[in-house]
């Protein structure tokens, strides 16, 4: 099967970034199996963002698992979207929803959730976990496979 991708403006072209998430685009490309529930898992496990009080960075991994509809999100548009936070001040909740946001609104895709595992900053680390809906039923979801926080690496 050959997909279409014409209409894509980051694949197989150079990229110079964003300088925000919003001004970041997500591109999508069309799902060859609509007809079937499975899941698509997105992993950044070396993510980062400004702390918007301090400035100082911030790291996290980051795990997206989608049922998809029509649509797949493009993984390098996926890939310059994650980068536009890395001069982006937000707390890790805002950026941990926002991603998930952002992919629901782009893909419309039968569930998404999302797991952001943030390293610890003051000695706290932060998990923040959103989904878009209840699981599909009959749906296989995987875990996450971030141990809870004792020291991650």
């Amino acid at each position: 099967m050959t997909t279409d991708t014409s209409s894509l403006t980051q694949l197989g072209r150079p990229s110079a970034g964003f300088e925000n998430p919003e001004a970041a685009s997500l591109e999508k490309v069309p799902n060859p199996h609509p007809d079937t529930n499975y899941v698509a898992r997105f992993v950044v496990p070396e993510f980062t963002s400004l702390c918007p009080v301090t400035g100082q960075p911030d790291f996290a991994h980051l795990v997206v698992d989608y049922c998809p509809d029509q649509w797949l999100v493009e993984s390098k548009s996926f890939k310059l979207f994650t980068q536009a936070f890395r001069n982006h001040g937000a707390f890790h909740e805002d950026c941990t929803i926002y991603v998930g946001k952002r992919l629901v609104e782009t893909l419309a895709p039968r569930w998404l959730r999302i797991a952001g595992y943030w390293y610890p900053r003051g000695g706290i680390p932060i998990d923040v976990f959103w989904q878009s809906a209840p699981v599909p039923e009959g749906l296989w979801v995987p875990d996450t496979g971030v141990a809870p926080y004792r020291g991650r690496g």
